[in-house]
């Protein structure tokens, strides 16, 4: 069943166009990965979809509705949260006021303060420690439960691994099965292509704002890939 499905999506930054008639979608259950280099519209496409740019209200349906243009806490009420690049927490708040936050849609669901310290333990020890205290991959994990506070039926995940040490992002991308096994879909977006292809039921490659490469990793080679990545 289709959760997201995306047409001829576009978006402007004032006169700057950054995407052209992007078409997406994903199924309910489904993680997908978007890749690209710095400036092919990744961040600007996921932005879209929380409603923080402008698009035409039918080029974005979520769960059968119209959403394209939507408010951002609207597209949050009806269950898609974004977990911005560079982590964006609240600095005078604790670890467990963030997370809180996250949960002032009141969506039900099975995601609450004790599911989120049971998927990130680290988080429970240092619940009562401003966040700002954490180091960037504690911060990272903050970021994701306070998304999943909101108990999103769609979680966007933007570069989640970036500045991050590999043991670090190895345990970020642990949690990524059990946050969809409790029916979440997710949408990641990672400049790490390795990292991309192994979490990812399916793949999206981003080029200068449009897709130039869509399909399931086992199905694609190393130079279909580098080709749609590079653009050479």
């Amino acid at each position: 069943m289709t959760l997201l499905a995306v047409r001829q999506l576009t978006a402007h930054y004032g006169d700057f166009q950054a995407l052209f008639g992007i078409d997406f979608g994903v199924a309910e259950g489904e993680t997908v990965a978007v890749i690209g280099a710095n400036g092919a519209g990744k961040s600007t496409f996921l932005r879209a979809l929380a409603g923080l740019i402008a698009t035409a209200r039918d080029s974005v349906v979520f769960a059968g509705r119209a959403i394209g243009g939507e408010l951002a806490h609207r597209v949050v009420a009806l269950g898609l949260a974004l977990v911005p690049e560079g982590r964006r927490l609240f600095p005078s708040l604790t670890v467990e006021e963030n997370l809180l936050i996250g949960a002032y849609a009141g969506r039900p669901g099975p995601w609450h303060l004790e599911r989120i310290y049971a998927l990130f333990p680290i988080l429970a020890e240092r619940r009562k420690l401003q966040a700002t205290m954490l180091s960037g991959g504690q911060q990272q994990m903050v970021a994701i439960g306070r998304a999943l506070m909101s108990n999103p039926r769609l979680l966007l995940c933007d570069e989640i691994s970036l500045g991050l040490a590999p043991v670090i992002v190895k345990d970020i991308y642990a949690a990524l099965p059990g946050i969809k096994a409790e029916g979440t879909s997710i949408v990641v977006v990672e400049q790490d292509v390795g990292q991309a292809l192994q979490a990812a039921d399916r793949l999206y490659c981003f080029q200068e704002g449009r897709i130039a490469l869509e399909g399931a990793p086992r199905q694609l080679t190393r130079e279909q890939i580098a080709l749609a990545y590079f653009g050479v």
